[in-house]
């Protein structure tokens, strides 16, 4: 009988600990920032993403900008605006190019798929990627307010 207890005891402390931790963890996962399944661009941790992401708007296509812990990263909404500073600069290349309030944008067709579009600036170092959501590029997705944050990141050469 005094084994019986011993084991019930035993279970009885395994299951709280068991609760704890999980609820430890839950708890965690409840405070920090999502990173919304996304990663930083590799030189994320360039002097220059960190000055333009100050002047990023607060509102995009009608969503609001969403905390994340990952460096160089900006979301709006659930996702539907994804910028990366820091991003690999593109080399020459045929994809469209648009210049948006003096802010060149390549739109990456190979990347755009799959109800998103990926825009990346050219001729700027460190790049900005930019994914919308098919819907918010319908919205245009505050292309402009994002090009006059972007400016201060000198262009070294155009696309158009």
């Amino acid at each position: 009988m005094g084994d019986h207890t011993h084991r019930r005891r035993n279970a009885a402390i395994g299951i709280g600990l068991t609760v704890t931790i999980v609820a430890g963890v839950l708890a965690v996962r409840a405070v920090s920032a999502p990173d919304f399944g996304i990663e930083s661009a590799p030189d994320a941790g360039h002097p220059r993403c960190a000055q333009v992401a100050r002047s990023y708007p607060e509102k995009i296509a009608g969503s609001a900008r969403a905390a994340t812990d990952l460096p160089g990263v900006t979301v709006w909404g659930d996702a539907d605006v994804v910028l990366r500073c820091g991003a690999p600069v593109p080399s020459a290349t045929v994809d469209p190019c648009v210049n948006v309030d003096g802010v060149d944008w390549v739109v990456d067709e190979s990347r755009s798929k799959d109800g998103h579009k990926v825009l990346i600036t050219y001729g700027r170092e460190p790049a900005v990627e930019l994914t919308v959501t098919d819907a918010a590029a319908h919205e245009g997705a505050g292309l402009v307010d994002l090009s006059h944050a972007i400016e201060p990141i000198r262009q070294g050469s155009p696309c158009i």
